[in-house]
C-alpha cells in the first residue's frame, strides 16, 4: 500500500557529486514522518543526478526532479514546491549545513495551523557556526529588526532552512528568480496577510564540502525588496496575487517525472 507524504523535503542541487550521498543518508535516517525527497537539478548532466538516482533506486523516497522554471536556486525551490505531492514542503540545503533532525518538527508545526516555520539561528538555543563575517551581521540585523518592529513571528526571516504550507505557497506564490530569497519572501508574505509563522532554535553549520553559490552583492537587491515589503498595513490574499507575475506552467506529474528522472 503507497503511504501519501506527510511532508516533501525540497533539496535544490547544483554539481553537488558523491557528496548528496551522505545528505541524504542523513535526511533518510532522521526524518520519521511519511515523507518524498525531492532533489532539485537545472541540467540533467548534473553531476548530483547519477549518485541520487542510485539512493532512489534502494529507498523509494527519494525523487530527482529536473527543474524547467530557469536555472538558479530561487527556480530550483519554486519547482520543488510546486512537484511537492506533501501539503507540508521543507527547503533544506544540500551541504549539510542544516540540521535534518529538525524536518519533523518543522513539519508538525505547519500541521498545527503555522503558514511558514522557520529553523532560527538567532533565536535562544539558535548557533550559526562559521560561514562570511559580514553575512552573518547582515543576516542577523534583518533578522532581529524584522522580530522587533514587523513582528514577522520569526528572528531568522532569512534562513532558507523552513517549512511551508504548500497550498499557502501554491496561493501567494513566489516571485523570487535569482538566489535564497524565497525564505524572506514568504515570511513577509505571510506577514501581510496576518498569518501565523513560528519558530525553533538551530544551529547552523557552514557547509564542509564544495563552495557556496551565495553571492551576497549580487542577491542584496532581492533582499532588500522583501526586507521592506515586510513592512505595512494586512493585505488580502488577492491584493497578494494581484502584484505577482504571470505563474509558471505546473510541474509535470510527479510519478511521470519519477519515471523519466529514473531512465536518465
Amino acid at each position: 500500500m503507497t503511504i501519501t507524504p506527510r511532508v516533501s523535503v525540497v533539496i535544490p542541487v547544483y554539481n553537488e557529486g558523491e557528496s548528496i550521498v551522505r545528505c541524504l543518508d542523513r535526511i533518510l535516517r532522521e526524518v520519521l514522518l511519511p515523507a518524498e525527497v525531492l532533489v532539485v537539478h537545472d541540467m540533467p548532466e548534473d553531476t548530483t543526478v547519477p549518485y541520487a538516482q542510485e539512493v532512489a533506486r534502494t529507498d523509494p523516497r527519494v525523487r530527482t526532479v529536473l527543474n524547467t522554471y530557469g536555472r538558479g536556486p530561487a527556480n530550483a525551490i519554486r519547482f520543488g514546491i510546486d512537484s511537492a505531492v506533501a501539503p507540508v514542503a521543507v527547503v533544506t540545503m544540500a551541504d549539510g549545513s542544516d540540521d535534518p533532525r529538525q524536518i519533523d518538527d518543522l513539519a508538525r508545526l505547519v500541521d498545527r495551523g503555522v503558514v511558514v516555520a522557520a529553523a532560527s539561528r538567532y533565536m535562544p538555543g539558535g548557533q550559526q557556526v562559521g560561514g562570511p563575517r559580514f553575512k552573518r551581521m547582515m543576516s542577523r540585523w534583518a533578522g532581529r529588526t524584522l522580530h522587533w518592529f514587523a513582528r514577522v513571528g520569526t528572528r531568522d526571516a532569512t534562513n532558507s532552512f523552513k517549512a511551508y504550507d504548500t497550498d499557502f505557497v501554491r496561493t501567494v506564490g513566489i516571485e523570487s528568480r535569482t538566489g535564497f530569497e524565497i525564505g524572506l519572501e514568504l515570511t513577509a508574505k505571510a506577514n501581510r496577510l496576518r498569518l501565523p509563522v513560528a519558530e525553533i532554535p538551530t544551529i547552523w553549520l557552514d557547509r564542509q564540502l564544495g563552495e557556496s553559490r551565495f553571492d551576497l552583492g549580487r542577491f542584496m537587491p532581492s533582499y532588500l525588496k522583501w526586507y521592506f515589503f515586510a513592512y505595512g498595513r494586512r493585505l488580502t490574499a488577492d491584493q497578494i496575487v494581484a502584484r505577482r507575475g504571470p505563474a509558471s506552467p505546473a510541474p509535470a506529474d510527479p510519478t511521470m517525472e519519477k519515471e523519466n528522472s529514473a531512465s536518465g
